[in-house]
Formats: structure tokens, sequence, C-alpha cells
């Protein structure tokens, strides 16, 4: 395999194979065509990158909001076989899909959840990792608020994003004490030849879930704190 996987065992990279395959030939795959051809490098690469920040290799239990086709959760599950993983999805067709790819790997401590996080987290889901993972699906502030509820005292928000952008940070900044949400860190990272602009984020939990959260399903996308 063209990416870097020398700290992958001989059963994550079968379990990756598997689910390149599936996304090469269920129609009903979630992924953009533009980016099928090279989803090893910009799907499961960026994925992987993950792997570099301590707090997600020490993990017992991740949350994966807005899973998709299984990035980052799946192929973190994959390559985290002592973590117990769980995808959060509410769109059914994706759902379907993630659990066709959860037999198809063999991942079996990953399983998918049909919810609105903001559901979720106000159920079975409360305070009940110790990391959640984010791959392309929000604002910072927005994830930080849909993470915050289902994250531990001291567990972390992990967002992979693009290019730095310092409306969405001071936007974070400003939401973070409404949340119980602090960032730590920023991290550049190249997870395949060419890549440029690619970061992960890393946001800590800072206590009890604060009052009021989560919200209303879909506010934290339309209002997110710090927007004001």
């Amino acid at each position: 395999m063209s990416r870097s996987s020398a700290s992958l065992g001989p059963d994550a990279e079968r379990g990756i194979e598997a689910l390149l395959e599936l996304l090469r030939i269920d129609p009903t795959a979630p992924v953009s065509k533009a980016t099928l051809a090279d989803a090893e490098d910009v799907h499961v690469a960026d994925s992987l990158a993950g792997l570099e920040l301590s707090e997600l290799r020490e993990a017992d239990r991740i949350a994966d909001l807005g899973s998709g086709a299984g990035f980052p959760g799946l192929v973190l599950a994959l390559a985290l076989v002592h973590v117990r993983c769980e995808l959060i999805e509410s769109s059914s067709r994706k759902c379907a899909f993630l659990r066709r790819a959860i037999e198809r790997t063999g991942a079996a401590n990953a399983a998918v959840v049909c919810e609105r996080a903001e559901r979720w987290a106000a159920g079975e889901g409360r305070e009940a990792y110790d990391a959640v993972t984010a791959r392309a699906v929000g604002r910072l502030a927005t994830l930080a608020e849909l993470a915050s509820p289902l994250l531990r005292d001291g567990g972390v928000l992990v967002a992979w994003k693009g290019n730095r952008d310092d409306d969405e940070e001071a936007e974070m900044e400003r939401a973070g004490p409404r949340l119980g949400v602090e960032p730590i860190e920023i991290r550049s990272v190249t997870p395949y030849r060419g890549s440029r602009g690619r970061h992960i984020h890393l946001l800590r939990k800072n206590g009890l879930t604060p009052e009021g959260l989560p919200r209303r399903e879909g506010l934290a996308a339309k209002r997110p704190f710090g927007s004001e």
C-alpha cells in the first residue's frame, strides 16, 4: 500500500483493503466519485494521521461524529483493536453502508449509532467517551458543542480540518467557556505525498457538561456559540 502503514497489523491491513474494495463496488458508498480513485490517500491515510495523537491511541472508547463512509472512525477502529468505537451517523442510508462495511472489514470493535449526535448525547452516550473524532463535518465551535456532552471530564475532541481559518479558531475560543472545551493543540499533518494544508485540532473538555447541553437538534450548526 502506498501509505505508511508500519504500525498496522495484518488484520488492520486486510480490513482497510476490504473497505477500499467495498467503496469501489458499492454504488451506495457515500464518497465523492472525484476522490474514489485516490481513496487510499485522500481518506484512509488522512484518517490514520490521527494515530499520531497519544490521546487516540490510549483511548478506551471513541465516538466518531458524522461517520459517513467510515472516515476516520472505522479506519481507527481497524487500527486500534483495543478501542470500542461508535460510528454516529444520522442518515439511514449511510448507516446501512456503515453496517455493511463493519461486516466486510471484520471490525468487531465498531458499532453504528444511527442517531443525531444531540439525541445520543442526551441518553446512553452522555459523558461516555474518552475521545470524539470528526472529519470535515462542521465548524470547530459546532463540533465542540456536539462533542462536549459525549465526552467524559478530560476527554478530547480530535477534529480533522484543512487550511487554518482565523475566524473559525477565534469563534472556537469565544465558545470554549460555554462548552467546557479548551483548544490544546493544532498539528500540521502531511498524511500522503502532495498533501498540503491539512491540520488536526486537539481540544480538551474540562469538567462536567455545562448546563443546557445538548441544545435542540440542529442549533449547534445553525447558531454556534462564539459566532455573536
